[in-house]
């Protein structure tokens, strides 16, 4: 399950010029890091791992060592992150993240390499995590997510707010030091060997990506992603193409080839595997179920848990194995929401569809205030039970979710066996082949040309030669 929320690098103090020699990694930033990154992790759709994975953390390491926050990239841990969001993000402590669906729109390794140096150039250049970070009811879902994890360190946190991992993720960067994190990553580039012309050339790619969403949806996507949480425009493309120049280097390693090779295969878009959206509706295929997301609500879907959030109420969704009855299931979700668990009163058993429910309520004290906690469980059968957790205001007891309880059912055994996800699929080009010819065979419906340009950063006019490698999305 996959998580849709803002992922930003993070650095610990502020400094205004970009500088000459970025402090070393220290024990606290080490601490900070270990600390945060698992739960940062599981909330961005998980690690993960093979040979997409472990060439991502090669590119990574290559252009960490290059920020002197360490000379040594065994002081780096680089993860590729299984979500579709496009995204990246960094925080102390010598880790470094970018997801699938960000990787998917890169076109070479000099490309990864220019995110993930600007992503490190705001750790390097301690740029303040000054934004206001105020404590929500979000901050207590969050940890709660955590909780249903089976994460010890996060058991105890109604009363005090959430993990340091979503601690660490704040909201944006100044214009001022957005360039200067352009900056240092160009350099980065420069010294370590790759072409610094490709900084501008991700940004680039990163406005025609933004083009095709607006023109494809008939809006802006309201999904946080890399290029709305790092503005981009044209004069930011030509800042970085001067920047390049300023190198003196003229050229160097782009690694088309190798990099193609690694992302053949590799997941697009939401994977059924952990959930999807479809409109309103959240489906699990793997467990046949389904479930309508309340309107205006946001939905976070993490690797064990799905998150909703809206003004008036936020709740989760998670589940897994069932020991002895669906009241006692209730009972341990309720113990298990904070240290010393959370009372509630008698468990009721209801029925929604064929579906058999338990349900019953409680309140918890939190540093948003007493909330009221609900917990609906539903029997899929087969020893495997799900339930959601909702949190409102005190006083507001089911609150805008009766609709999302009243939701859930089984997928049909058809639906659940044919949805397959779609994936980046490289091809080489035939004699004859044209945009027009290959963007037939993408999967999408619809801007099939226009969605075959994009991905592949070629213009409208660029010919294509008998031999060359392109990017198809298929199921």
């Amino acid at each position: 399950m996959k998580k849709l929320i803002l992922a930003l690098s993070i650095a610990t103090t502020a400094l205004v010029a970009t500088p000459l020699v970025a402090q070393s990694i220290s024990a606290s930033d080490k601490k900070i890091g270990a600390q945060a990154n698992p739960e940062l992790v599981a909330q961005f759709g998980g690690a993960m791992k093979g040979p997409a994975a472990d060439y991502v953390a090669r590119v990574g390491k290559r252009i960490a060592v290059q920020s002197g926050l360490s000379n040594s990239e065994r002081d780096f841990t680089v993860t590729l992150l299984d979500s579709p969001v496009e995204n990246a993000f960094a925080i102390p402590g010598g880790y470094v993240y970018v997801t699938r669906g960000l990787l998917a729109l890169m076109n070479d390794e000099a490309e990864l390499a220019s995110v993930m140096g600007h992503e490190v150039g705001h750790v390097a250049a301690r740029h303040a995590a000054s934004r206001q970070r105020t404590s929500t009811i979000t901050s207590v879902l969050a940890g709660l997510a955590g909780a249903m994890a089976g994460n010890s360190g996060l058991g105890s946190l109604i009363g005090r707010g959430a993990g340091v991992g979503a601690d660490l993720v704040n909201k944006g960067f100044s214009r001022s030091q957005e360039y200067q994190a352009d900056d240092l990553g160009v350099r980065y580039l420069a010294s370590g060997g790759y072409d610094p012309t490709a900084a501008a050339d991700m940004l680039a790619q990163l406005d025609a990506t933004k083009t095709l969403t607006a023109k494809t949806t008939g809006k802006d996507s309201s999904i946080p992603t890399w290029a709305s949480t790092h503005p981009n425009s044209g004069d930011r493309v030509t800042r970085a193409e001067g920047k390049a120049r300023e190198t003196g280097k003229q050229g160097g390693e782009r690694n088309r080839a190798a990099f193609l090779a690694a992302i053949d295969g590799l997941v697009y878009g939401e994977d059924p595997a952990k959930g999807y959206m479809e409109g309103r509706v959240f489906k699990l295929p793997t467990e046949r179920l389904s479930f309508a997301v309340p309107f205006n609500f946001t939905v976070n879907n993490g690797d064990t848990a799905v998150t909703m959030a809206g003004s008036n109420g936020q709740a989760i969704f998670a589940g897994g194995k069932i020991e002895g009855t669906l009241a006692a299931h209730v009972d341990r979700v309720f113990r298990g929401l904070s240290q010393n668990g959370v009372q509630h009163g008698q468990v009721n058993s209801s029925k929604i569809g064929d579906l058999p429910m338990a349900y019953s309520f409680g309140q918890a004290n939190s540093n948003a205030g007493v909330l009221d906690v609900g917990v609906f469980a539903y029997d899929f059968g087969g020893g495997k039970a799900f339930h959601f957790i909702t949190l409102t205001r005190s006083g507001a007891g089911i609150g805008p979710f009766e609709p999302l309880i009243n939701s859930m059912k089984r997928m049909s055994e058809e639906e659940a066996r044919t949805t397959k996800p779609m994936r980046v699929k490289v091809v080489t080009v035939k004699a004859g082949d044209t945009a027009q010819s290959l963007s037939k065979q993408m999967a999408q419906g619809d801007y099939q040309l226009d969605r075959f340009l994009t991905i592949n950063g070629i213009g409208a006019d660029a010919p294509l030669r008998a031999g060359d490698k392109v990017k198809l999305i298929v199921r």
